[in-house]
């Protein structure tokens, strides 16, 4: 194959895998380890990967989403440690609203049971796993059912949206980048999130380092519409510290 066919084939690995590593690349399409690096720096000047030490992972955009079964299997240890702390943040917040994603789905495993709490969601595993407490009433939005992520969109959810004033919002992102804010690949979640933050009184962003510096095709957010910021130690301090100028409390766990 040629250096297009390569870099081609490479990024549908990326997309199907979760992540490719430079060696066992360079084994499996026989060329220089060096090749493979070069490959990887120009998918990563398209925003198409991330490089990470000794391989790269797959830039989520209009065309690519990562599915929840993915999500779900990477850097779990760091999602739970960030889904902990967001719930310290509960305060004294009797509604909050749960994103979709695998992130949330760990907040609300970590939710208190003990005080009522009304949570409105978009996401069917969200809604299941919440409403078997007594304590919990669970508003789930209508609309249409993405196959990807188990969660609602579209103008049922927003309109929902709309007659709600929410204490605290969670919510989880494809991609944070100072200069283009929160973003996500889908037009139709970017709306129900963004209205999201339209009727929230505080707005917690809880996600892994690896979200930040990246962009998707729907910006939903900016950095300064977030209250506080729940990452882990993965975000070097001193991009923590730059984000945090913008506006948000940053805490990295």
């Amino acid at each position: 194959m040629d250096a297009t066919q390569r870099r081609q084939h490479i990024l549908t690995m990326a997309r199907r895998q979760g992540d490719v590593d430079v060696r066992q690349l360079a084994v499996d399409l026989d060329v220089a380890a060096e090749t493979i690096r070069r490959d990887l720096s120009l998918l990563a000047q398209q925003g198409l990967v991330r490089r990470t030490h000794g391989g790269a992972y797959p830039v989520e955009s209009a065309r690519f989403e990562t599915a929840l079964e993915t999500r779900s299997a990477r850097m779990t240890v760091e999602k739970r440690r960030i889904a902990t702390a967001a719930v310290e943040h509960l305060g004294d917040a009797e509604s909050i609203y749960l994103d979709e994603g695998y992130t949330p789905q760990l907040i609300a495993e970590a939710l208190p049971t003990h005080r009522p709490l009304t949570v409105v969601t978009a996401s069917l595993h969200t809604a299941a796993i919440l409403a078997p407490h007594p304590t919990i009433t669970v508003v789930l939005l209508g609309g249409r059912v993405r196959g990807r992520t188990l969660a609602t969109v579209d103008h049922w959810a927003t309109g929902m949206l709309a007659s709600f004033v929410i204490d605290l919002a969670y919510l989880g992102a494809n991609g944070v980048s100072r200069k283009h804010g929160l973003t996500t690949p889908d037009p139709a979640v970017a709306a129900v999130k963004s209205q999201v933050v339209a009727v929230s009184r505080r707005v917690v962003f809880a996600g892994v380092h690896t979200k930040f510096g990246g962009s998707s095709f729907c910006r939903f957010a900016d950095v300064a519409d977030v209250d506080t910021v729940v990452t882990d130690t993965g975000l070097p301090a001193s991009e923590a510290h730059r984000y945090s100028l913008l506006g948000p409390v940053v805490l990295r766990v």
